[in-house]
């Protein structure tokens, strides 16, 4: 074996680790920076299917649920007023949170559509017996198949349909009170 230095073709290789590890930590610092002033929000990505019909799918109902299944076909317009459709889980702490939105919203009358993801039929029931039950279908994304077709992010996720069937708002994360009061009832009304 020789003491001879690497040829410089090969020392490049010896300094690509350590600056993949500075790119990536640069990008995860100006990622918390905008964090910290407001300036990032990962809930902002828009879905490519605003405007635009729903994905074409169908699901089976969760077996034990006396609620019905759920297709794109229970979506496509006209229908009788705008509704939302909810990708949750019973595992999803967020969704416990968005959980006594949705219960109002039901009560008020807006039909929301449940889409439970990656989820066992037994704990999502178990889930609705706690909580309520807002959804008037329901249907089990058990593979997750439906949701890589809608675009998800991650549960929960909720997206109004209007009246003829057209997506016209995406929420990633929680539907808190303020969501409802500042995005979601003008649009309800919007598309009434």
């Amino acid at each position: 074996m020789s003491d001879a230095p690497a040829p410089r073709s090969r020392r490049w290789m010896l300094y690509t680790p350590l600056a993949l590890a500075g790119a990536a930590g640069a990008g995860f610092w100006v990622m918390l920076r905008g964090l910290q002033t407001g300036d990032y929000d990962p809930r902002g990505v828009p879905s490519a299917l605003i405007g635009r019909g729903v994905p074409e799918f169908s699901l089976p109902a969760v077996e034990g649920s006396d609620r019905p299944a759920l297709s794109a076909a229970d979506l496509r317009g006209p229908l009788p007023r705008p509704v939302l459709v909810n990708f949750w889980a019973s595992w999803c702490v967020p969704c416990i949170v968005e959980h006594p939105q949705l219960m109002a919203l039901s009560r008020e009358g807006v039909p929301v559509l449940g889409i439970n993801y990656k989820d066992k039929p037994e704990d999502a029931l178990a889930f609705l017996a706690r909580r309520g039950d807002p959804y008037t279908r329901l249907g089990r994304d058990e593979p997750g198949r439906v949701a890589i077709d809608w675009g998800l992010y991650g549960v929960p996720e909720t997206y109004l349909i209007d009246r003829q069937g057209i997506i016209r708002w995406r929420y990633a994360g929680p539907v808190t009170p303020e969501v409802v009061a500042q995005d979601l009832r003008p649009l309800l009304r919007r598309y009434a």
